[in-house]
């Protein structure tokens, strides 16, 4: 072989080589569906985070986002397998799991404090919880804290009974309060700052008052995944959290672009109503609860305590779960 002719093997060798290096497919991300509890906003920033900042990508993931109207529809979209991976509150998953023994489980800890709060006018008929005896108090049919009313009321020493309760869409809630049509009405902490603004517009003084503060300690919103899902992608399901993981953390460090990647994704928010909405829901995940036990876990005595709560809001006997068994520690990344 003359040395020509050697060089153009070698040439041809190599720029086969390249050929196929560049013909390769890279490799296809792994597609989850996420499933939304509720509507967007700044309290759902970290799915946004993930995709727009890159968390995602950076884990091999292609992801879709599901909208949903509520916890258990969130869970029963879970269950039947049209998504993969969600939020909802994990008091409702215990519910599920007792009552239907749904194939759904819970995979990390999000909100550690409940949201729940009644909303009133300040100078109003109510300053505390225990002036809502007797008041008229407007709430969401689709809400989770419907199942924790009576369990506040109860701490109180009175029930749904003795307040007139109505329930509403969840965009008339505001107007109601702000029109004097209702005495308080019941909302989460997350959107704190929307209802001071709107009754900032309104000429009034919006106040919350937090369940949490009057008693009510339990873990709430949480990540809960597709027992199949889990089973047979268990690799995809711990990239999958690790990205969230790091998403929520992004989304405390840097609330800006938190609420900027939303925006980006669902144009249609107010950005003031986002960056709001971040910031009222970072206490319910970053606070003395989460600097003793980590963020995304789920502590044995606290999680009984939910369970203690949920069966008795729900009037189910406590012997029929055992509250670990609707949860699993394997993708709770390391502190």
């Amino acid at each position: 072989m003359t040395r020509r002719t050697s060089i153009a093997w070698l040439a041809l060798v190599f720029g086969v080589v390249a050929f196929g290096q560049m013909a390769a497919p890279a490799h296809a991300a792994d597609k989850v569906i996420f499933q939304l509890d509720w509507l967007p906003g700044g309290d759902k920033a970290p799915i946004y985070v993930c995709i727009n900042q890159g968390f995602c990508r950076d884990a091999g993931l292609d992801i879709t986002i599901a909208s949903g109207r509520g916890s258990t529809d969130a869970i029963s979209r879970l269950a039947a397998g049209s998504s993969d991976i969600g939020m909802s509150d994990i008091g409702a998953l215990l519910a599920a799991r007792a009552n239907e023994n749904v194939k759904v489980t819970g995979v990390l800890s999000v909100f550690n404090r409940g949201p729940h709060a009644f909303y009133v006018v300040k100078g109003g008929k109510i300053a505390s919880v225990e002036d809502v005896k007797t008041k008229t108090i407007a709430t969401s049919p689709f809400t989770s804290s419907n199942f924790y009313l009576p369990l506040v009321l109860k701490d109180k020493g009175f029930d749904v009974a003795d307040i007139k309760l109505i329930k509403a869409e969840p965009g008339s809630l505001g107007p109601m309060l702000m029109a004097g049509n209702v005495d308080g009405i019941i909302a989460w902490m997350t959107d704190l700052t929307r209802y001071k603004n709107q009754g900032k517009e309104a000429g009034k003084e919006i106040i919350a008052l937090p369940w949490s503060a009057a008693g009510l300690e339990l873990y709430s919103a949480s990540l809960i995944a597709n027992d199949d899902f889990l089973a047979k992608r268990p690799d995809v399901a711990k990239r999958f959290v690790e990205a969230f993981k790091k998403s929520i953390e992004f989304t405390k460090s840097d609330p800006d672009k938190a609420a900027a990647s939303v925006l980006a994704i669902v144009s249609e928010l107010g950005s003031e109503d986002v960056k709001g909405s971040i910031g009222d829901t970072n206490p319910l995940i970053f606070n003395e609860v989460t600097d003793k036990d980590g963020l995304g876990v789920f502590e044995p005595a606290r999680l009984a305590e939910t369970w203690r709560r949920v069966s008795a809001a729900q009037n189910i006997a406590p012997s029929k779960l055992d509250p670990e068994t609707a949860i699993t520690r394997k993708f709770i990344p390391a502190k």
